[in-house]
Parts: C-alpha cells; structure tokens; sequence
C-alpha cells in the first residue's frame, strides 16, 4: 500500500505558485510581506534554536560536570542579585529583539491605505466571488468556482494526476503586477478565510462583517490558496487561484471583460421562448449548482434533489424564486441574488422542466425583478 500510495504521489510534481511535493518550507514569497514573514520564522527559530542549546548545554554540563559520582559537593548560597538582574532583563532583551521586527511587519500588513485597485471577494458555500470596486476594471463582478471535471473525478474517487488537482478554477482572480490589491473579505453564508501563501495573505471572511488585506505582487504568474477556515462539507473545494499579469495584458483582460458584460446585459423586460430560457438556464445550472445539486438533479446527502421536488414542480412559481433569491441557510442553501434576473429566470425555467419536471412553466426575467422588490 505504500508503494502504491509513493508511486500516486510522484506522478504529481510541484505546482508553481503552489504547494509542492513534500514541502517543508514556507511557499516562495512573491511580495514583499511574505518575504518579510519568512525572514521573522526564519530569525524566531535561530532565537528559539540559540535559547535552547544554551539551556540544555548548561544543564547537561552541569550534571556532567558536578555528578556525586566525581564527589561533587552543591554550593549553598541564596539570594544573588547578580543572577535575579541577569534572568530579568536578558529574557526582556530577548522579548525586545523579537518584538520589533514582528510589530513592524505586523503593522505593514494592516497598512491598505493608498491601494491602486480594491477588490472585494464574498465567500460563499462553496466558492469566491469578486467585485472590482475600485482602480482599473471597477465594476467587473464575477463567481470563482472549482473546475468541474477536477471535482468529478474527485467524486468518483478517482483524482487526477495533475499538479492543481483540486485548485484549477473557471475564473481566476487577475491582478497586475507591482500595483497595490486591497481585498475586502465578507461572506454570505459562513465563516471563510480567503489565504494566499506566496503572497503572506490570510483574511477571515465573517457574514455581516468587513476584513481588508493586502498585497503587491512583484512577479507575473499563477498563484493557489484555499478556503483556510472549516466552512462545511465542501470546504476542501473552495480554492483560490490569482493570476498576476502586467499592466499591458491587465488592461487587456478588463476591456475583455467589461465588453463580454455588455453582451450579457440583457433587458429584464424582455419575453423570451421557453427553449432559449432553458438552454441558458442549462449553462448558468452547469456553472453555479450542479456542484451540490449534481447534474441529473438528485441531490446528496443534506443537499435536496431537484428532480421531484415540491418547491420546483410546485405551481407558485414566486417559491422557487425567493429561494434562490434568500437561501436557505438552515439547509445550506446560500443566496444567490449577484445572478441576474434573465440568470435566475432561466436557471428555474430550466429546473421546472428537466428530469421528470415536466411542469411546462416558463419564468420570465421581469417575474424576478418584481420578486426582488
């Protein structure tokens, strides 16, 4: 079994940007925090190592030195001041000669004034989502999720060889390089962190609360995280990948992006066939549910089955709605109001009349902008 599980791991190597194959030191830091951070544990562990051969060498000289065996007689003496001032302030010197360096990298962390670009990223169950609110690109918003092949074959336990097993996502976050990120952290359902080693980031994301954070990445590349809190069930597939390009190829990627929500941006007014709503509801049910809902509908475990279920087959179309619009916390359901109305319309178009719903209802994207009033 050992064999077999050594031959697995060798068929994977390191992930640039990322964890590698039997790791032991912090990631390589691509910001100037996260080389600071590495120097602090680097200096710690010289301070602890120095600490710990000087105790234990005189003790062990000691009992060597003056064993009864050698007709050692203890000394007998009481009250040194020269021993009370030396155990005093050579522990405060230490305390002193730590403390300063790791307050000032502490505070350069919490320091996100004057960012060139701010960006909030949502945690949700079970994936990020990003809205450029300030700088270059503001107004992009976009959900990162796991890639879906990757988590398939998770499921079917059988996990591909690749080195971003488990980190490849359909829409990375992209920065431009040597430009100061601020990321504000929320959450929509649970308590996340949103964690980038090589950058010495790691913010909690709390419902109902704002975190910041900080980097200024100094090279181009792709760079992984995780979810670093316990944030359900699906916790180990909420990865984060981070995509550092140059100013050239970041102003590129945002008048991309912002000319491909131009042709989403459909009128909510607009009456739509009952076949062009499913055949998009069938994309928007492939990118944001079929993770917890599976593609054919049934469900696992706590997460309800859509085939056959009351709420989807029921004629109130409005119920349907409102969940997708509030969630259902309480059965892990969370909101999902950053989809646009011609989204949600199609995706329950589509869940009212896939598998065995055979409903014939059709929801047009007006019925939701009325729902959100």
């Amino acid at each position: 079994m050992a064999a077999l599980a050594t031959g697995s791991a060798l068929a994977v190597g390191d992930l640039k940007g990322g964890p590698g194959v039997n790791q032991l030191n912090l990631h390589e830091p691509v910001t100037r925090i996260a080389a600071d951070q590495m120097w602090l544990h680097n200096f710690m562990l010289i301070i602890c190592l120095v600490i710990f051969v000087a105790v234990f060498g005189v003790m062990f000289y000691s009992i060597f030195k003056h064993r009864k065996s050698k007709g050692a007689v203890s000394a007998n003496f009481h009250e040194s001041v020269a021993v009370e001032i030396a155990w005093t302030v050579v522990p405060f010197l230490i305390v002193i000669g730590m403390a300063l360096p790791a307050t000032k990298v502490v505070v350069a962390m919490k320091d996100t004034t004057n960012a060139d670009l701010t960006i909030k990223a949502t945690g949700y169950q079970w994936k990020w989502g990003y809205d450029y609110l300030k700088g270059e690109g503001e107004g992009i918003g976009f959900l990162a999720t796991l890639d879906t092949a990757q988590r398939e074959s998770s499921n079917s336990g059988r996990p591909e060889q690749v080195d971003n097993y488990l980190l490849k996502v359909d829409n990375p976050l992209v920065v431009p390089v040597d430009k100061k990120v601020r990321i504000i952290t929320t959450a929509n359902d649970v308590i996340h962190a949103w964690m980038i080693p090589a950058f010495g980031v790691k913010q909690d994301a709390i419902p109902g609360f704002v975190r910041d954070t900080w980097f200024k990445a100094e090279k181009v590349g792709d760079y992984y995280g995780q979810c670093a809190e316990l944030c359900g069930k699906e916790h180990a597939y909420m990865p984060i990948h981070v995509k550092v390009v140059s100013a050239q190829d970041y102003t590129a990627w945002v008048d991309a992006k912002k000319k491909e929500a131009a042709a989403k941006a459909d009128d909510p007014s607009k009456v739509w066939e009952q076949a062009a709503l499913i055949a998009r509801g069938e994309q928007v049910y492939a990118n944001n549910c079929a993770v917890c809902h599976k593609p054919d509908g049934k469900g696992a475990g706590p997460i309800k089955a859509l085939d056959g279920s009351a709420v989807v087959t029921a004629e109130d179309k409005l119920a349907q709605i409102a969940v997708l619009l509030n969630g259902r916390l309480d059965k892990g359901m969370p909101a999902w109001k950053q989809l646009s109305d011609t989204e949600i319309a199609a995706v329950v178009t589509y869940t009212k009349n896939s598998w065995s719903n055979k409903t014939g209802q059709t929801v047009q994207p007006s019925e939701v902008v009325a729902a959100r009033k």
